[in-house]
């Protein structure tokens, strides 16, 4: 794509963020590689529900202003070290959906093989410990988990997803909310099941000969099943799974309200009330178990 077609794209994309509820105010930047190898990207300061062609600034690969009229996305660390880290990047949307930015602060993994669309095409979704937002020391990290991932999270601060184009990147983003958004119904509802091992296997192995991956998956064979992550390889139903730079998560089941002394839940109720509490609390304490 040209230059004018990309300014378009990301003006676009921009909005679609915000529309879908992906960010909110001055939140999030996005930025695509143009085809002199030069960066087009967000200006700093700028609301993405009301994007215009003025708030794009161009700059070089060293981060230093080419063109426009304001300073460029304070996290232009992050989306250089993404196009540095891959050949194969041309778009970087970040965004903070606020259900999966909930999960990091939870200390719950999205690096689980749940959803078989989500197996297909993102395969899994790791959480990269804590760095302080625009710092080389976040952008290091983000480097080092988008080796193998299209989609990460970042503890307490969003999501980066990257693609061959804004639409990819920006798909690829709504599809980490939209898991996110089912994985937490499900649990509110009870407990997680994940696939079986085979078929998570079958599901990514598929997703990879269709729509690709990263170069350093898809340069791996088939037989070592490194086109899955390990913890889905080696799964066993282990309720805390972790992925590439995920800081130990505790487990998707229901919380603990049984660890409340019974008194308490009974406390001031009727007979037949207080029964009821205590039923109820022997039932969850039996599915947390």
């Amino acid at each position: 794509m040209n230059e004018h077609q990309l300014r378009k794209a990301l003006v676009t994309f921009g909005r679609r963020c915000y529309e879908r509820n992906l960010l909110v105010a001055m939140d999030g930047n996005l930025s695509a590689r143009l085809p002199s190898g030069d960066i087009l990207c967000t200006a700093a300061g700028c609301h993405k529900g009301f994007l215009t062609d003025d708030d794009l600034v161009v700059i070089d690969r060293r981060g230093n202003r080419l063109r426009g009229l304001r300073e460029p996305t304070s996290e232009i660390a992050m989306h250089l070290a993404c196009y540095d880290a891959r050949d194969d990047i041309n778009a970087v949307v970040h965004a903070h959906p606020p259900i999966a930015v909930a999960f990091t602060i939870a200390g719950v993994s999205m690096a689980r093989c749940v959803l078989p669309e989500t197996v297909l095409t993102l395969g899994s979704i790791p959480t990269v410990v804590y760095e302080t937002t625009g710092s080389t020391a976040l952008a290091a990290r983000v480097a080092q988990a988008i080796l193998e991932h299209d989609a990460i999270l970042m503890d307490r601060h969003g999501a980066v997803c990257v693609g061959e184009s804004v639409l990819e990147a920006f798909c690829r983003l709504e599809v980490l909310e939209h898991t996110a958004l089912i994985t937490k119904t499900a649990r509110d509802l009870g407990t997680i099941s994940d696939l079986p091992q085979e078929e998570v296997v079958r599901l990514r192995s598929m997703g990879l000969q269709r729509y690709g991956g990263p170069p350093t998956v898809m340069s791996r064979t088939e037989t070592e099943r490194d086109d899955v992550p390990q913890v889905c390889t080696d799964c066993s139903g282990c309720p805390s799974p972790t992925g590439v730079g995920v800081a130990a998560p505790v487990d998707l089941r229901m919380a603990r309200v049984s660890a409340q002394p019974l008194g308490v839940l009974s406390r001031g109720r009727s007979d037949e009330e207080a029964l009821e509490a205590r039923v109820l609390a022997e039932v969850l304490k039996v599915l947390t178990e």
